[in-house]
């Protein structure tokens, strides 16, 4: 049975939806996961994690456990202080941040629960698991520091001695204080962006090994490379040395976007005894030690005119940055900061971020790292505006929404947007949705008093990916460039190898890589093979992250592509005894110009690899590379529709039906498209509707198994209906933008408007996410417990 996405003979590649080359062993299991690794003389490490939230160390043994059955070695962190520097954070956002030392095992204090503290390395994980027990730690408690607002009060306890207040970072456009002086409407608004635990589908496992004089690391990460350059200062392993090996991952959302305590102490594992070492979290120990995301709290303002039009925004965000800095945690909330305008025109905009020190997990990137807190809190806001004016919240939104005759248009925040059509976008997803017969049931429906109430959401937006010019990164002070890199080599039997510096981890880089060089050199789809997420295959790269892949990494890929045919035009001028100026490429074959003669790039490639007969001063080598650095980011956008039944007497709350309409330029292949929107808008309905990292006041983590943190399955999730509309960027040849973080953005709050929309004629103009049916029920009620409350409609009897 033939590929039933493979394109009409003689069509192209681009935009056909082929199936992923990669699926057939992945979802046979004929793959490699880092947990499948086995090695010769392999230990296993367990790691023992604090129990208290916050607490000095006051005394640490484990020598108990060396004497347990199958054990190797076991050390405390004060055995081990002093081998590692502190793991890295890459983003000081402000010159002043506070930037405490991160121990990869604590040694003195622990700062939140779940921080390893010792380590046992044992012949199998079951031992070195059972060996814990025998550790003796005594802790000195100290006050756990959870509540944001009361960690910036004066006289609250510390997470370190520098205080809790780690960084202010502030951005100003306008004048925010006219815009707010005297306008007619003004709408202030708290939002709690809860904290989130990715679940990625395979859990984080590390081995590493060495032959006493280089070290290799396997890792399920996102970021071979950059994870290379960073373990290198972190264990003074020198890096030419090193190699890192992401084999096939199974997923990774941002929690693999890290330098991580287990990696750096698996390097000096092996380093101290010789041996490789493997050490793989079971569920519960990475709710309790994969970074979280989101965790902010946002105080929001509009102001409007009586019309609609808005005149200023202004943000007030705390950040809870957690117990460290991680990688990029202090930027995550920083990059949000340029998207809260969205896709809206105003004369204003202010915005203030503090990042906050709790004795809780650290926070990071988490699918869509800031720009999904940003549009919740615009998206809101602009259903707030348009229920306080009495005016539909589509209506509201195209008084302001940035025309398509408009683009390019630099918004408010600074951003330059150079392609879009918001207006396209919506009208596609208002017919595919019935809105207008929609509206029409829930009026029915609130006329005549339903239990049953239906709310509908509205969710237009764009995004910024595609971590892009290294100069702009530069300038907000990250600590990478934003280029990407990629190579292509020309086999002697005309087959194709690719190395690209994106490193895969369920996105489909090597079919989207291969119908991208297939059209560029002409040759078959099947003859394209992509090496990628090894450091010693492929030594170049900025990894996979921020929808970054294709707009940056797919570019390098079709440069390099150009450079291999600019080599072949000139040895295929030579075979055909003709001028390179009258060479003519087209599908895989070169042409004199105005005559039938040709040949093949396959036969250029067996030329050039037998060397006979070249051009004078050719060298015997097609192969090129190139390094793209991006010119902008990329700008997708889209509108997201979501209705939903409300049981006004349970809080029971049903998705009816969800349209998502999305412009992500230039489509590689429809079928990867269509899987990253549905993955994100699982994600992003998780958080809306059943997802929630929930500490008590003592620090510790109530929701550490998966038992107790909802991950919703297929089966709590609707059918979705997709489309896109396509406005190419023009900011790379390719006209692509990014794909992998749009769901995520838009769907929470579609949903969330969408279940305050049900609940308004009852006087609910907000409900905390989770929209649990507990908290829908206690809105409804005012807040309160009576069970016997009784709710009318405003206005109703």
């Amino acid at each position: 049975m033939g590929d039933l996405g493979a394109p009409a003979p003689g069509g192209p590649e681009i935009g056909a939806a082929r199936r992923r080359k990669e699926d057939a062993r992945l979802v046979t299991g004929r793959t490699r996961w880092t947990d499948n690794i086995q090695l010769p003389g392999m230990l296993h490490v367990a790691f023992l994690r604090s129990p208290l939230a916050h607490a000095r160390i006051l005394r640490a043994d484990a020598s108990a456990a060396l004497r347990r059955p199958g054990v190797v070695a076991a050390f405390t962190g004060r055995d081990l202080a002093g081998e590692l520097g502190g793991l890295p954070c890459a983003w000081p956002v402000t010159e002043d941040i506070v930037m405490p030392d991160h121990p990869p095992m604590a040694a003195d204090e622990v700062r939140y629960a779940g921080e390893a503290v010792a380590c046992v390395i044992a012949t199998d994980r079951y031992k070195a698991h059972d060996a814990l027990e025998h550790i003796d730690i005594d802790y000195d408690p100290l006050p756990a520091v959870v509540d944001l607002t009361a960690a910036l009060a004066e006289g609250s306890p510390t997470v370190h001695d520098a205080g809790n207040r780690a960084y202010v970072w502030k951005f100003s456009a306008g004048d925010t204080e006219a815009a707010f002086r005297d306008a007619p409407v003004v709408i202030e608004r708290t939002y709690l962006q809860q904290r989130l635990i990715p679940a990625a589908m395979e859990p984080r496992a590390v081995v590493a090994q060495t032959d006493g004089e280089t070290f290799t690391l396997y890792s399920s990460t996102q970021i071979p490379h950059i994870l290379r350059v960073m373990l290198a200062q972190v264990t003074g392993i020198p890096e030419h040395r090193l190699r890192v090996i992401a084999p096939d991952v199974g997923g990774g959302f941002g929690s693999k976007l890290q330098v991580t305590a287990e990696e750096a102490l698996a390097l000096l594992l092996t380093r101290r005894l010789g041996r490789p070492v493997k050490w793989t979290e079971s569920r519960t120990e990475g709710n309790l030690s994969v970074h979280h995301g989101r965790g902010q709290l946002q105080r929001v303002a509009i102001a409007a005119e009586p019309d609609g039009r808005l005149r200023g925004l202004r943000v007030d965000l705390l950040a809870d940055l957690g117990a460290y800095l991680m990688l990029i945690t202090p930027g995550v909330p920083v990059l949000g900061g340029f998207m809260y305008p969205g896709i809206y025109k105003m004369d204003a905009y202010d915005f203030t971020c503090t990042g906050v020190f709790t004795t809780k997990m650290p926070t990071d990137a988490y699918r869509g790292a800031g720009r999904p807190e940003a549009t919740f809190a615009i998206e809101r806001l602009m259903d707030e505006l348009a229920a306080e004016l009495g005016l539909d919240p589509v209506e509201v939104r195209r008084r302001n929404w940035i025309a398509h005759e408009e683009f390019p248009h630099t918004t408010i925040a600074g951003m330059t947007y150079d392609s879009g059509h918001y207006e396209a976008a919506t009208e596609k997803a208002l017919t595919l949705f019935g809105y207008d017969d929609l509206r029409a049931e829930q009026a029915r429906r609130r006329d005549r008093g339903d239990p049953v109430q239906l709310g509908i959401g509205v969710s237009t937006f764009t995004e910024m990916c595609g971590l892009a010019p290294s100069r702009v990164l530069g300038s907000l002070s990250f600590g990478a460039g934003g280029w990407e890199h990629a190579a292509v080599r020309m086999l002697p039997t005309g087959k194709v190898e690719v190395v690209t510096g994106t490193s895969p981890h369920g996105q489909g880089h090597v079919t989207a890589w291969s119908q991208i060089v297939a059209d560029a050199l002409g040759v078959p789809f099947e003859d394209v093979s992509v090496l990628h997420g090894d450091t010693a295959v492929a030594p170049k790269g900025m990894d996979t992250y921020g929808s970054r892949s294709l707009a940056i990494g797919g570019v390098a890929l079709l440069q390099a592509c150009d450079k291999v045919k600019e080599k072949a035009r000139h040895v295929a001028a030579h075979m055909l005894e003709a001028s390179a100026d009258d060479i003519e490429f087209s599908k895989g074959v070169f042409r004199v110009r105005g005559t039938g003669s040709g040949t093949t790039i396959q036969e250029v490639a067996l030329a050039v690899f037998a060397a006979h007969d070249l051009p004078d001063g050719a060298e015997p080598s097609l192969d090129s590379d190139a390094t793209y650095d991006p010119v902008n980011f990329s700008f997708p956008h889209g509108t997201h529709l979501c209705a939903v039944e409300v049981d006004t007497e349970t809080g029971a709350t049903e998705i009816r039906s969800y349209v998502a309409v999305d412009d992500v330029g230039k489509v590689i292949n429809p079928l990867i498209v269509e899987g990253q929107v549905h993955g994100g808008l699982a994600q992003g309905i998780a958080q809306a509707l059943f997802e929630e990292a929930v500490y008590d006041a003592e620090g510790n983590l109530l929701t550490a198994t998966l038992a107790d943190y909802l991950v919703p399955s297929a089966a709590d999730l609707p059918g979705f209906v997709t489309a896109r509309t396509e406005t190419p960027a023009t900011s790379n040849p390719l006209g692509v933008k990014g794909v992998g973080e749009a769901g995520t953005i838009a769907s929470t709050p579609a949903v969330v408007n969408a279940v305050v929309d049900a609940l308004r004629p009852y006087g609910v103009h907000d409900v905390p996410m989770p929209c649990t049916p507990e908290r829908v029920w206690r809105a409804l009620r005012g807040g309160t417990d009576a069970a016997d409350a009784t709710i009318v409609p405003e206005g109703g009897s």
